[in-house]
C-alpha cells in the first residue's frame, strides 16, 4: 500500500517563480539586485507558519 501525501511543500517552487521574475527584470534593466529581490519575493509567498 501507497501513502498519499497530502500536504506539499511548495516553498522551493515560490522561490523558483521568485527567480524567474527577478532574472527577467534583470534582463530588462541589467542591475543584478532584482535577482535578489525575486528570491525574497519568492521566499515569502512560500513561507507558511506550521499548523502543529
Amino acid at each position: 500500500m501507497s501513502k498519499e501525501k497530502k500536504n506539499f511543500d511548495n516553498s522551493g517552487n515560490w522561490i523558483g517563480v521568485g527567480v524567474a521574475i527577478g532574472a527577467a527584470l534583470y534582463v530588462a534593466t541589467n542591475e543584478p539586485v532584482w535577482i535578489a529581490v525575486g528570491v525574497a519575493i519568492g521566499a515569502a509567498l512560500g513561507w507558511r507558519k506550521p499548523k502543529d
